[in-house]
């Protein structure tokens, strides 16, 4: 099994993760240091992508590229890093296949073991994706349509429809993705409608209620999307992928969509947001 890690300064981190999962869609391991962030990815040689592929997406905040071997064993000490997500009290659990019990008296429980396909709902953005879902659904509004843009494992569409949302579409543009996402909701006894849709050129699947964990540069095109007609805006959007700081520049873009924020979750690097029409 192969690391490879990619360093860059931490200015330039989002732009390089947005390159990253364009490249790679499963999971990426992030490590914050003194004046640097480092990502990392995992998979046998010859899966990864080549170093110039990783060059030239990273950019000018590549620092340094570094492949390491990991142990033999290492398909079975990493699920020792993989524990039980927990959202709402404990009253949602997310939890590997391995995890028999996921924490107790949850009222909802989805099983996600790690992958390809990004989202085992461990990622802040994913949680507080989870954590406004779960507050919509407290409310009453827990039903009706909903489509899950750029769904990866597909943990937030699993999430919605166990809550009481139907129907629900996901989407993504990687393969990867949508036999993962497919897959898991298979597992958890679910129906989502799977699609695969790139973002960045094809509308997606319009629903009164959306969710998108993205990077920012895709959250603000779709942003602009909306505004100009090209997307139907939904009656909610969950959205998370912003850092702190792009919060206003985040709300102004959905505001000229006709899209207000009703709540903002922040703490730490990212922010998650709940805007409605």
């Amino acid at each position: 099994m192969i690391r490879l890690a990619v360093r860059c300064r931490p200015e330039q981190a989002e732009l390089v993760l947005a390159e990253l999962v364009a490249l790679v869609p499963g999971g990426v391991e992030e490590e914050r240091g003194e004046g640097y962030v480092e990502y990392a990815i995992y998979g046998p040689p010859g899966e990864l992508p080549a170093l110039p592929e990783i060059r030239a997406a990273a950019g000018r905040g590549l620092v340094e590229v570094v492949t390491t071997e990991v142990p033999d064993d290492w398909a079975d000490r990493w699920r020792d890093f993989h524990e039980p997500v927990t959202v709402g009290s404990g009253r949602l659990v997310v939890r590997p296949s391995w995890e028999r019990d996921g924490g107790g008296d949850a009222a909802f429980e989805i099983v996600i073991d790690p992958g390809r396909a990004f989202g085992t709902g461990a990622h802040a953005t994913t949680r507080r994706c989870l954590e406004l879902l779960l507050d919509l659904a407290d409310r009453g509004l827990g039903r009706g349509a909903l489509a899950d843009w750029g769904t990866g494992s597909g943990v937030l569409a699993i999430a919605a429809a166990k809550l009481g949302w139907a129907p629900v579409v996901a989407c993504d543009h990687e393969q990867a993705a949508i036999e993962a996402a497919t897959a898991n909701a298979r597992a958890n006894d679910v129906e989502v409608a799977v699609r695969r849709v790139n973002l960045r050129e094809q509308a997606p699947p319009p629903a009164a209620a959306v969710t998108a964990n993205l990077t920012a540069p895709l959250l603000l095109s779709l942003a602009a999307r909306m505004a100009a007609g090209a997307i139907a805006a939904p009656d909610r959007l969950v959205v998370s992928g912003l850092l702190a700081r792009e919060l206003d520049e985040g709300n102004a873009a959905f505001g000229a969509a006709g899209l207000a924020p009703e709540t903002e979750l922040a703490g730490g690097d990212w922010a998650a947001l709940l805007l409605t029409r």
